[in-house]
């Protein structure tokens, strides 16, 4: 489960994370027993692979629905090893409840500022669920700035005067690497309950990345 409190164990099987037949890559939490767990899901990472500074990263992505199912989108300082969490810095892109349908996060957590005391914001859509169809989650990453959109719509902006307090440490200005996965339970969703429907897939059309013109 990678921490958190989440319930699932995370494998490197195809009936976790595969292609759909569709052109989409569906990563798929499931209710069984593995590994002394009772759910299995999968994480995807760019670790090692690839990282990204400066420019936009996006996805284009249909979540997953039911309480205690928790998508996410995100990216970690490609230093985490040489300095641990949170100084290496966490962005995330998207994280969604499955039992609230309307409503997305996007936070960051630094030194100081992380696990739930980050610094980010909720945005609701409007007009139906966010599982209902794909959109696109998106962030803008400049130097001393980051930016956060759902479908073009501009929700979040930080830069070092958004930290709480003083003396905090903006970590965001180096190489991070890219996660997918579909997280079962956990502190940001609490535990799925009989009302949740197993399995619930995570469908990522794709996954973007620009780079920052140089001036």
């Amino acid at each position: 489960g990678w921490g958190n409190g989440q319930f699932e164990y995370n494998t490197n099987r195809a009936q976790n994370a595969s292609l759909d037949g569709e052109g989409n890559l569906a990563i798929t939490a499931r209710r069984e027993r593995y590994q002394g767990n009772d759910y299995t899901s999968a994480r995807l990472s760019t670790k090692g692979r690839f990282t990204h500074t400066y420019g936009r990263i996006e996805a284009r992505l249909k979540l997953p629905a039911g309480r205690g199912i928790w998508p996410a989108f995100w990216m970690l300082g490609a230093d985490v090893d040489q300095v641990g969490w949170p100084q290496c810095g966490e962005i995330d892109i998207m994280e969604h409840r499955g039992q609230i349908p309307s409503i997305v996060r996007s936070s960051l957590h630094g030194p100081g500022y992380s696990g739930g005391q980050n610094v980010g914001r909720e945005h609701a859509v409007g007009g139906g669920t966010l599982q209902s169809d794909f959109h696109v989650y998106a962030v803008e990453i400049e130097p001393e700035r980051v930016r956060f959109m759902l479908d073009e719509t501009v929700y979040f902006e930080a830069t070092p005067d958004s930290l709480p307090g003083s003396g905090k440490k903006w970590v965001y200005d180096h190489p991070f690497f890219i996660i997918l996965n579909v997280a079962v339970g956990g502190s940001f969703v609490g535990p799925p309950d009989a009302s949740t429907v197993f399995p619930q897939t995570m469908k990522v059309d794709y996954v973007r990345v620009y780079a920052r013109p140089t001036p």
